[in-house]
């Protein structure tokens, strides 16, 4: 019964997707010779756009069958569904335009192809989700329900049961739970939902009406898994495996496929691609304007730091950046020259002596750190991320503070997440190394501006900063 209900369902999109796609080519004709866009010259006969449409609903559904946009996707997100359509679209399209070039007796419209692509694949992404989104509700009272068997009993078998559960619109129901072993079962679980171990699992599918097997053994189960997948082989269940990786993954954690191997990463920098030239060209736009604006403000601190104080006007720290990279930081001088020579690197401290009067008053607007434009400009640091720090304190931090390096999966900033609230100078590293991780965990453009919004709107100055 499920599988017949599984096949309408796909018919059904399938039809809809069909007649969306006849749409759009009739609506992009239209559009071209008949509407808006239509030009003082000769309109040319429908027919051969019409025999066209045989070819191209053919082509839209071998490539859209070849994606896999008719498979349940109860899990998937929205978000790659649409870009599946985008994808499975854009080749479909190349292949109808390269078949038009063997019609040597009829020149198509270049302009009506790319009116169908882009009203295609807008209308195709709007259906799609309409359509996702009623079965959802339907699912939420109770309706086209998949009964989900979950095998662990471990943390990773908890988060599953809480997933599914916290999610009602997909459909899942737990039908059960099979333990790793008789009488194995965690404290606190969900015990009246046992239905027995794994060595009794053909005999649970018996008794009970499953759809789908979640298989979420803990690593010292592991072996129980070739003997699992040995007795669920002759049976009709959809088998999922969900790996006990929660303790390893850290940072970014995925799976990728290589030559049809699963590959999982457990920590990874969050920009590469298309993301690393978004905020690099955020640091070049931003850096330069703002260097420009407070150039002129930069030259008078530049003259009172001479006027006032012996030394150089900029001082020069090596500091650690993106992937454990050193680089020389800029600041404006607030310390007498040669101020670390008897204490070595340690931080400033309320009413350190060491720090000069104008120095006091540029640590506590922040203004010691506008030479960093410069730093941002080289692509040494970013407007936005963690603070660098010295090597020296980083291999102190390092033995003691969990996870302190995976700051450097990022490049420098200026100004960052942990800053914005308070955690900045001699303040608890802790809570400074939580607001890292997770601002680059959640990295985006919009979450870059957002910091810089705050930074510029509530000001430079904090107390923390000495």
């Amino acid at each position: 019964m499920l599988k017949r209900h599984s096949k309408f369902f796909e018919n059904l999109m399938l039809l809809g997707d069909l007649i969306l796609i006849a749409g759009s080519w009739v609506f992009a004709f239209y559009i071209r010779f008949h509407g808006p866009l239509a030009v003082d010259q000769p309109i040319p006969p429908w027919a051969p756009y019409g025999w066209l449409l045989v070819p191209l609903l053919v082509i839209w559904t071998v490539s859209f069958k070849q994606f896999g946009l008719y498979r349940p996707r109860r899990i998937a997100s929205r978000a790659r569904e649409v870009w599946d359509i985008a994808r499975a679209s854009s080749l479909a399209l190349l292949l109808l335009t390269a078949l038009t070039f063997f019609y040597r007796g009829f020149s198509f419209s270049r302009l009506v192809f790319a009116i169908f692509g882009a009203t295609s694949i807008a209308a195709l992404c709007l259906a799609r989700i309409f359509f996702r989104e009623t079965l959802r509700l339907f699912r939420r009272r109770g309706f086209n329900l998949r009964h989900v068997l979950v095998v662990g009993t471990g943390r990773t078998a908890r988060k599953v049961i809480d997933a599914i559960q916290a999610h009602p619109e997909l459909g899942l129901q737990v039908a059960g739970i099979v333990t790793e072993g008789p009488g194995l079962l965690e404290e606190n679980f969900h015990a009246h939902l046992v239905l027995g171990s794994c060595q009794e699992i053909r005999e649970v599918l018996r008794r009970c009406p499953v759809d789908q097997v979640f298989i979420a053994l803990p690593f010292r189960a592991g072996d129980l898994l070739e003997t699992l997948m040995r007795d669920l082989s002759d049976t009709m269940v959809d088998i999922r495996l969900i790996p006990d990786f929660h303790g390893f993954t850290t940072l970014r954690g995925g799976i990728e496929e290589f030559e049809g191997l699963p590959i999982v990463t457990l920590q990874d920098t969050p920009l590469y691609g298309w993301n690393a030239l978004i905020k690099r060209t955020l640091d070049l736009v931003g850096g330069g304007a703002a260097l420009v604006f407070f150039a002129p403000l930069m030259g008078l601190i530049a003259l009172a730091i001479k006027a006032t104080s012996a030394g150089p006007v900029l001082f020069r720290q090596e500091r650690m950046g993106f992937d454990g990279r050193r680089f020389q930081i800029l600041k404006f001088r607030t310390m007498v020259e040669d101020a670390e020579k008897l204490t070595g690197p340690v931080w400033a401290a309320p009413g350190d002596l060491r720090v000069t009067p104008l120095g006091r008053w540029l640590r506590r607007f922040s203004l010691d750190e506008l030479p960093q434009l410069i730093n941002v400009l080289r692509g040494e640091m970013s407007l936005v991320g963690p603070r660098p720090e010295r090597p020296p304190l980083i291999d102190e931090f390092r033995k003691s503070i969990p996870h302190y390096m995976l700051r450097h999966k990022i490049k420098a900033g200026m100004t960052g997440w942990a800053q914005i609230h308070g955690w900045r100078g001699n303040s608890s590293l802790e809570k400074r190394i939580e607001c890292d991780i997770y601002y680059i965990e959640n990295w985006s453009l919009g979450f870059d501006l957002k910091i810089l919004a705050r930074s510029l709107l509530y000001g430079f100055y904090h107390e923390n900063a000495h």
